[in-house]
């Protein structure tokens, strides 16, 4: 007869069996994986600290992130610092600090003082049995001063809002006008553009390592390619019809300059375009040139982007401006219900928009003449194979003029959507022989970032080639 106590035994013993046979294994392994990031964690201190290197492996240089900044802008009398950095293996390997190819320091840090203002490579290497590992930096630093280039010409380019400092063709222009000053209604520059990712500090430094200056544009609301007004925009013509507003901004502007270290401002003023209120804004843009030229250091340039349509009887005194910027573009012939497709912007256009300024505004050496870098698209023809209304055209760059057709350069004229008229090579060259033989004080292009990556058919090499 079986009691209840030898029946338990065996039944614990079954579970136990049971227990061991799935946990145990289960132990092993989480004891397998411990001793796996043990070993790990051992093997990189081992590596960090004093690893056995063997033929062929190279040393290593260890950072925390911002302690090697790839590329950094500084002013001059700034520091470059590059700190917090540790070497495997450790005591063992030759370090080199090098700057523009010159060994300047064999410390584990270095600081970088520059005296001057420039372009610098900054080369850290590290060697260990003839095996180097290295770490490279540039440092561009903005001249604290610096003396301005003289040309025969002007040839500005305007870097558009949506602009890089990749896009400007240093080579090519004598100034450039950065649109970064968005005046709101209420009278507050909005300069957030050229503080994102240094971008005012870029183009400061690059223009003045160049003797090439460098103004701020201001403007109100703008159209995206052709750069002028949308109709109807009063944005800055409401504040600076306001006397108190248009003080505000001066100051604002000042301020602006003296840290970016700017050379000046270009008002684009667009809001006559449609604007009810478009004789009260020029009558006030008379008035805040005026102070500008008061507030601003002496040696600042002021100019204005003006229009040649039949507003200009309107506009006031400009005599504190350096220059005018003539929008010698957009003759407004071929736009519109019925009007007949063809070129806006020809030579003949050109030379009647700046007899105009030159003839009832200010003097031959104090216009400036510009050329579109975009081209004129119609999307849509009448019966008549016109223009079919207000809505029936837009504008395309000339680099995507170009990346439809690769010879666009050579002609003035492709065959896309209902056709695009532009400038090319050609036209430009006639537009430039004409203003080096004038007495006009040269020309400005809209858009710069606009422009042909290939040099060779840059609209701005070809205008600068022409007129310095």
């Amino acid at each position: 007869m079986f009691t209840k106590a030898p029946i338990l035994n065996i039944i614990n013993q079954h579970n136990m069996r049971i227990i061991h046979k799935r946990i145990v294994p289960l132990i092993l392994q989480v004891i397998g994986v411990m001793v796996g990031i043990m070993l790990l964690q051992a093997c990189k201190k081992d590596i960090a600290d004093n690893p056995e290197f063997g033929p062929g492996d190279y040393p290593r240089i260890f950072y925390a992130q911002g302690n090697f900044p790839q590329a950094i802008i500084i002013d001059q009398g700034g520091s470059a610092k590059y700190g917090g950095l540790t070497y495997s293996p450790a005591g063992k390997v030759k370090i080199s600090w090098k700057v523009n190819d010159e060994v300047k320091s064999n410390d584990t840090s270095f600081t970088f003082v520059p005296t001057t203002g420039g372009e610098y490579s900054i080369k850290l290497e590290v060697e260990l049995n003839g095996l180097v590992s290295t770490r490279s930096s540039q440092v561009l630093v903005k001249p604290a001063t610096y003396t301005r280039k003289n040309f025969n010409k002007v040839v500005m380019g305007y870097l558009s809002y949506d602009g890089l400092a990749a896009d400007v063709k240093w080579p090519f222009i004598t100034h450039l006008a950065a649109q970064l000053g968005k005046v709101s209604s209420d009278g507050v520059l909005d300069i957030t553009k050229g503080n994102a990712n240094q971008l005012a500090d870029e183009l400061v430094a690059r223009g003045h390592i160049r003797g090439l200056p460098v103004l701020l544009t201001l403007f109100g609301r703008l159209s995206p390619v052709d750069g002028w007004a949308l109709y109807e925009s009063d944005d800055m013509g409401t504040a600076l019809r306001d006397a108190t507003r248009r003080a505000g901004l001066v100051t604002q502007v000042k301020n602006y300059i003296t840290a970016s270290r700017m050379d000046g401002v270009d008002v684009m003023m667009t809001d006559f375009n449609g604007s009810p209120n478009y004789s009260a804004n020029l009558t006030a843009l008379g008035l805040f040139v005026k102070e500008l030229r008061t507030a601003l250091p002496a040696n600042a340039i002021i100019t204005i982007t003006a229009g040649a349509g039949w507003q200009h009887w309107e506009y006031p005194d400009l005599s504190p401006v350096d220059w005018v910027n003539v929008r010698a573009f957009e003759d407004g012939v071929h736009v519109g219900p019925g009007a007949p497709v063809g070129q806006a912007s020809s030579l003949d256009f050109m030379k009647t928009a700046a007899n105009i300024w030159a003839q009832f505004h200010v003097a031959p050496s104090k216009v400036v003449v510009g050329f579109p870098v975009f081209g004129l698209r119609y999307t849509d023809l009448d019966a008549n194979g016109n223009c079919l209304s207000w809505g029936s055209y837009d504008y395309a760059s000339y680099k995507s003029i170009l990346a439809i057709d690769a010879t666009a350069d050579t002609k003035e004229f492709i065959n896309s959507a209902k056709g695009i008229y532009y400038n090319g090579v050609p036209l430009i060259k006639q537009k430039a022989d004409f203003i080096k033989a004038s007495a006009y004080k040269g020309m400005y292009g809209w858009y710069i970032d606009g422009d042909a990556a290939d040099t060779t058919k840059s609209l701005f090499r070809t205008a600068f080639r022409a007129l310095n």
